[in-house]
This record gives structure tokens, C-alpha cells and sequence, in this order.
């Protein structure tokens, strides 16, 4: 009988058209898949925690298959060094563990944070993983607009259209923007997040940062529930998904109820 497993894993975005497998393009999920599937000979099929554009990075993921394999920690791990010797450094796996049978890595996470990076000097070392912006920014004022939009619920100004979502709504619990030495990292968690989301809220933020709107077109933005109305995505490199929560039950799959982290 099948056991569900779930995969912990970590990649740097550069070098893939995000995660979700694709035809002609590599993507994270893909690779990892045959890299599986070579290492335990026979076919893995992964579901992914969510989707991330081309050149997103996570530093935190899941992903969850099933297989008929004895939950034997030894024996995953080695898997786990197999895996990493096989891979290129651009993804890390850190844990393959068993799970409830009913876990499931994307419908079961009650919440994700993401974590959006501002360079504010002009740094090669940091390209790949920070947006350089030029000018002054109101951060004040950047951090009112993060409070006014947590006050609602429904992002469509900030998705993309023609997806499949059935609903725009996301419960925003935090979003805030810190100072860091010479970055400036916009920190964001909700229940779920909207194609192109984080990415659509730090570009019309840095529109109010900059003061070519105000707090009131922020407002209309956001009632107006049109993309048009909201500014330009912020490049996919200053993104990071830095945790995903899931209830302790989902850790739980033995017949005592201990939890398995």
C-alpha cells in the first residue's frame, strides 16, 4: 500500500521557468522528478506546494508523492544524499519524511510567507536575488499602504488574468517593509497568494514610495478590482517563498499520533 511522503526542499529560481513542470522549459519540478524517478526506478509523480514564476526562488518548499516504501529514516536519508549528490546546486533537498495520508502539500497549508527584496546600492553580488531601485522611497508611507491592504480581502487588482482560480480572496495576516543595512525586504503572509500577487502589490507600493500615487488611489486600486488599475509586477529575482505553515496533523501518520517533522 502506498505511503504519501512529503519532500522539504529549498532552490534558487535563476536557472528554471519556476516550479510546475512545462513542455519545453526546465522547471524544478521536473528535475526533480527524474531525479527521483532515476535514483528509486520507477515513475514519481510531485505535487507541489504552490507555483512559482520563472527565476522565483523558495527558500522553503514542499512537495508530496506516494509510494510503496518502508518509512524506514535510514533509508531516507540516503535517499535524501542520493538525491543532493544527483542534483545541481541549484536545488537542496533537506527532508523526505512520511506524512498523514490525507496531508496534501498545497491544499493543506494554511498559510505562506513570502519575502520581496529592494537593493537600494547598486550590488552584483545580490542581483540575482534583489530589485535595484534608484531614488528616494517613502518606506512611512510604504508601510501604510502594506496596512491598507491588509483591511481587504479581495486582490484581483493584483492577479493575473485568465487563471483558473475560483475565487480572488486571500486573508493578508502580514505585510510589512523593514530596513536592513542597504536593502530594503518587504515581508508578506496570507492564507494563499494570487499569480503574480507579491510581485503586483511591491510594484504598486513602490508607486506610493515614490509618491506618484497617493493613499487614496491605493485605495481606488483596490475597489476598482481591475489589474490595469495597479502598477507594474516588480522582476521575479527579489522574490523569495520563506515558509509554509500546515496544521500538526499533517505531520501525524502513525498509529500513536506522534508527530513526524
Amino acid at each position: 500500500m502506498d505511503q504519501r511522503y512529503f519532500v522539504k526542499l529549498s532552490y534558487d529560481g535563476t536557472g528554471f521557468h519556476g516550479w510546475q513542470r512545462q513542455p519545453n522549459a526546465v522547471t524544478v519540478q521536473q528535475t526533480l522528478e527524474e531525479a527521483m524517478s532515476l535514483i528509486l526506478r520507477q515513475p514519481v509523480r510531485l505535487t507541489g506546494a504552490g507555483r512559482t514564476d520563472t527565476g522565483v526562488h523558495a527558500a522553503v518548499f514542499y512537495a508530496h508523492f506516494d509510494m510503496d516504501l518502508e518509512p524506514d529514516q535510514p533509508m531516507l536519508s540516503r535517499l535524501v544524499y542520493k538525491l543532493n549528490s544527483f542534483l545541481g546546486p541549484g536545488i537542496a533537498i533537506d527532508r523526505i519524511f512520511p506524512v498523514n495520508p490525507l496531508s496534501h502539500s498545497r491544499f493543506s497549508a494554511v498559510s505562506r510567507t513570502y519575502r520581496y527584496t529592494i537593493a537600494r546600492e547598486k550590488d552584483p553580488f545580490v542581483r540575482n536575488y534583489s530589485w535595484f531601485v534608484f531614488g528616494n522611497l517613502d518606506v512611512d508611507l510604504m508601510n501604510q499602504g502594506a496596512r491598507i491592504l491588509m483591511q481587504y480581502e479581495d486582490y484581483t487588482s493584483f492577479s493575473k488574468v485568465d487563471t483558473d482560480t475560483k475565487t480572488n480572496i486571500c486573508r493578508v495576516s502580514h505585510a510589512r517593509w523593514e530596513s536592513e543595512g542597504n536593502t530594503l525586504p518587504f515581508t508578506i503572509t496570507a492564507d494563499r497568494f494570487l499569480r503574480n500577487m507579491v510581485r503586483s502589490v511591491v510594484g504598486t507600493l513602490l508607486e506610493l514610495g515614490k509618491k506618484r500615487i497617493t493613499t487614496d488611489d491605493l485605495v481606488r486600486i483596490i475597489e476598482l478590482k481591475d489589474r490595469r488599475a495597479a502598477g507594474e509586477s516588480a522582476p521575479a529575482q527579489g522574490l523569495m517563498l520563506t515558509g509554509i505553515e500546515y496544521p500538526d496533523w499533517v505531520f501525524r501518520h502513525d498509529s500513536e499520533g506522534e508527530p513526524l517533522r
